[in-house]
């Protein structure tokens, strides 16, 4: 993992119910993710974001993988 990605994820009791964020920004990991997920393209949410970095994605991506590989999400088997 990069340390200096991860040090882009900030967690703060006063901003987003102490969500992991961006940079102490409202932007929740979480929430970007699911922008991600649902096919929006870092470049896309660049523009729609512009006080966001390519980083600022990079980060939430390696954040959800050092907690996946803590616990495994539960989900129906095929």
């Amino acid at each position: 993992m990069s340390a200096s990605l991860l040090d882009r994820i900030t967690i703060n009791p006063d901003i987003a119910h102490g969500k992991p964020t961006i940079r102490n920004k409202r932007y929740t990991v979480e929430g970007l993710l699911e922008y991600l997920a649902a096919g929006d393209s870092v470049d896309d949410l660049l523009k729609e974001f512009p006080d966001l970095e390519k980083e600022d994605f990079q980060a939430c991506i390696e954040y959800a993988l050092l907690n996946m590989r803590q616990k495994y999400a539960e989900i129906n088997a095929a």
